[in-house]
């Protein structure tokens, strides 16, 4: 995984007007946050958006594929992030609308987790 800062700053001002986004460097990639939330990443200067149930279809109809990485043991790992298709990277109308569908699916990942206990005070 590898970016080029040119590509980073372009995908930077590209999801401004999503909202509160921010980056931070990630195993060699770039994790692009919502209010905390990770829904996207950059690899190999290509943008990849969080995927679920709700937005995988669009996804497949365009034969965009989900970020694949090498794990440990020679196994391939599979992750819950599917490439922007180049005909809606092209279109800033279109990569806003499914950037906020990504945001939505890191929304509901979020609230589907089991809720964090709280300690006991002694």
């Amino acid at each position: 995984m590898a970016y080029s800062k040119e590509y980073r700053a372009y995908v930077e001002a590209l999801l401004q007007p999503v909202g509160k986004v921010t980056t931070r460097g990630m195993f060699g990639g770039v994790g692009i946050f919502y209010r905390g939330l990770m829904f996207a990443l950059i690899s190999d200067d290509e943008l990849y958006f969080k995927v679920d149930d709700r937005n995988r279809g669009d996804y497949e109809a365009l034969g965009a594929g989900p970020f694949v990485y090498a794990a440990k043991g020679g196994t391939r790992a599979v992750m819950s992030y599917h490439r922007v298709p180049d005909e809606v990277a092209d279109n800033e109308d279109d990569i806003l609308a499914w950037a906020r569908k990504s945001v939505d699916a890191a929304l509901r990942a979020e609230s589907a987790k089991a809720p964090k206990r709280k300690r006991r005070k002694r």
